[in-house]
């Protein structure tokens, strides 16, 4: 393939990546007044899931598992506001401000208690739309995204929400410090699909995505003292090898969420790329898991993964 066009793939009209992504087919649409990448998989399914995209990558981190979970499901992807190939805006990098984008996004796509998948970054806007919306998700995933209080954050992730010096990260070049990023998955990417995520941060856009995390210190702690007051069924999901986002912060939320579940995963920080089936499997399971009582959930699940820690069992 020609890795000129599919490192252009965001700007051009449809953002579509070639070839392995074939079954995702992105467009362009105005929410909140930007530019916002998203997809949709069609379909009647009684169930709908809406997929937002992990840091730094984009809508195509769900490319593996798409035509499965397109089975069970209705889908809808979305880049974030800064992330992908969105458009961005500096008074919506913060988890509070993005799950009111995230509100307006099921409103606009008019969407009916749709189930939230949110992995990394979409972690605490996701908790914090619960929070202050409790009748407008069926069901949460979440999971690999900073959430413990104080932080538990390993590197790089650590040094780029505390560092002071933010000019030395606007000086690096960005395909660098996300391609070094990218190296940590194990099994590798599809080259079409890596090219999308290196031209998303390209130029300032990476630098500027940052602020998101560097508001963690601030925004965690005002989350924490939520937790236990959110009602939604929430699925937690980590990789047990995550040195950038440890466990930890999975058990945080484990712990103080009154109707949650935690799947452990054998895998490094970027689960939903190095274990798509499993990872595919938890997210199928979490619809069982949110229209049936805690007690009951694990006697009927989609497709029970492998490690399992559940409330009420």
């Amino acid at each position: 393939m020609n890795p000129k066009k599919a490192a252009n793939a965001p700007t051009q009209s449809g953002g579509s990546v070639e070839t392995t992504s074939a079954a995702i087919e992105p467009r362009f649409r105005t929410i909140d007044g930007l530019r916002i990448r998203c997809a949709e998989s069609g379909g009647s399914h009684r169930a709908t899931l809406l997929l937002t995209s992990p840091w730094p990558e984009s809508l195509f981190a769900y490319s593996r598992m798409w035509a499965r979970l397109s089975r069970y499901a209705r889908l809808f992807a979305v880049d974030l506001p800064g992330f992908g190939a969105s458009e961005g805006r500096p008074d919506l990098m913060s988890p509070r401000a993005m799950s009111r984008f995230i509100i307006s996004l099921v409103d606009e796509l008019g969407l009916e208690r749709p189930y939230l998948v949110a992995p990394d970054v979409g972690t605490s806007a996701a908790l914090f739309a619960a929070a202050a919306h409790p009748n407008r998700l069926a069901g949460l995933v979440v999971g690999s995204g900073g959430a413990a209080v104080p932080l538990e954050l390993g590197e790089p992730l650590r040094s780029r929400v505390l560092d002071p010096d933010l000019d030395k990260w606007r000086a690096a070049d960005p395909r660098e410090v996300v391609g070094a990023s990218l190296d940590t998955i194990a099994g590798g990417l599809p080259g079409d699909i890596r090219a999308d995520y290196l031209a998303s941060y390209d130029g300032k856009r990476y630098v500027e995505s940052m602020r998101y995390v560097r508001s963690y210190p601030e925004e965690l702690p005002a989350l924490a003292e939520l937790l236990p007051e959110i009602a939604t069924r929430v699925t937690i999901v980590n990789g047990g090898h995550d040195r950038v986002v440890p466990v930890a912060n999975a058990e945080f939320l484990h712990e103080r969420l009154p109707n949650s579940r935690l799947r452990i995963l054998d895998t490094g920080h970027f689960a939903w790329e190095e274990a798509p089936d499993e990872y595919g499997s938890v997210i199928l399971d979490s619809i069982v898991f949110s229209s049936t009582s805690v007690r009951d959930s694990p006697t009927r699940p989609v497709e029970p993964p492998r490690q399992a820690s559940l409330k009420g069992s």
